[in-house]
């Protein structure tokens, strides 16, 4: 392992030669590699807003019901893995989460291309990669936690700042990107035949006209392009620090934490997505919230000690203020977003 993704044993920041001698440094690079790796996850975890607009237009044959719910289910997976998430750096390593995290966004990506391919690509298919797409949502947790880590604590409003701000900007790139690189066969046969568009659209240069020819696969295709070299960065630029993490684990036991972190999330989120069809939002969302805490605090093994002492969290009454106003806040900018 070469040494500019070495664990790091000493870890001072609120030391200012130590700060301007090292932390410095290392904290701006896995600040610098958290920002596009974060806004990747925006744009995989929001692209179905955008993909599912063009799927209407080219004739997939769902009901608008239907569509909508993919922006849902995705939402609802983003939100639940979140949960799982914010447990991931103290017990999994910065470095570690990062990585797989990010290289985990090309499961969606790529299958939701493969799965535009075919028009007759079954409803489940498109559900099951709106719910992994969540994990997109869910590494917002992981990444914020983690790179609080890397600042004193007069600058981790400038850090957070940042890695939040410009990732949010995966929205945005999203909802430009993906109606331009539908309109150029951009990886070729490769990619598959274009679909003829039946209903008018439009991109941030001007309208397309029924009848245009449309590569509606690239929507998940692109994000390969950036997570593959992000995902290279992230393992081989990033560190984990010892004084947050003191016991990561090799790195297969760490991405097995961050994995059965996920499996949790993923399994509530599945439980809430059938009481959105079942029972309605009211009583999915609060459930699907409960059953992830309760299933957390359920977990084997070494991890469960460490997870259970982070629940002090929730008898704290800050926590829930919080957490309302930012039900109201960010969940009106993804709610939005998606819907609009």
């Amino acid at each position: 392992m070469s040494k500019r993704n070495a664990d790091i044993e000493k870890w001072n920041v609120e030391d200012a030669q130590f700060w301007e001698q090292e932390g410095k440094h290392i904290a701006n690079r896995n600040l610098w590699i958290s920002i596009p790796s974060l806004l990747m996850g925006f744009a995989v975890w929001m692209m179905w807003g955008m993909i599912t607009t063009q799927m209407q237009n080219l004739g997939f044959s769902f009901t608008v019901n239907q569509l909508f719910s993919l922006t849902a289910l995705a939402g609802l997976a983003g939100a639940t893995l979140r949960i799982p998430a914010s447990f991931m750096i103290r017990i999994a390593g910065g470095r570690n989460t990062i990585f797989l995290t990010t290289a985990l966004l090309m499961i969606p990506a790529a299958g939701t291309g493969i799965a535009l391919m075919n028009p007759g690509t079954p409803f489940w298919v498109f559900q099951a990669l709106a719910l992994l797409s969540g994990i997109g949502g869910g590494n917002f947790a992981c990444s914020m936690s983690n790179i609080s880590t890397f600042y004193p604590s007069k600058q981790q409003g400038y850090a957070l700042g940042m890695n939040a701000g410009l990732g949010n900007f995966g929205v945005t790139t999203m909802q430009i990107v993906i109606p331009l690189v539908m309109t150029v066969g951009v990886f070729g046969a490769i990619a598959g035949s274009p679909m003829e568009l039946q209903s008018a659209s439009g991109t941030l240069i001007g309208r397309i006209e029924a009848g245009t020819d449309t590569w509606i696969q690239n929507a998940g295709f692109i994000w390969l392009l950036f997570l593959i070299p992000l995902a290279f960065a992230g393992w081989f630029g990033m560190n984990n620090l010892r004084t947050i993490t003191p016991n990561p684990g090799s790195p297969l036991a760490a991405f097995s934490k961050i994995l059965g972190l996920y499996g949790v999330g993923m399994v509530t989120a599945i439980v809430g997505m059938l009481a959105l069809s079942w029972l309605n939002m009211w009583v999915a969302l609060p459930l699907t919230i409960v059953l992830t805490l309760v299933l957390l605090r359920l977990i084997p093994g070494d991890i469960k000690p460490n997870i259970q002492k982070q629940f002090a969290i929730f008898s704290n009454k800050h926590t829930w203020s919080m957490t309302i106003l930012y039900i109201l806040t960010f969940g009106s900018f993804i709610g939005f977003s998606s819907a609009l």
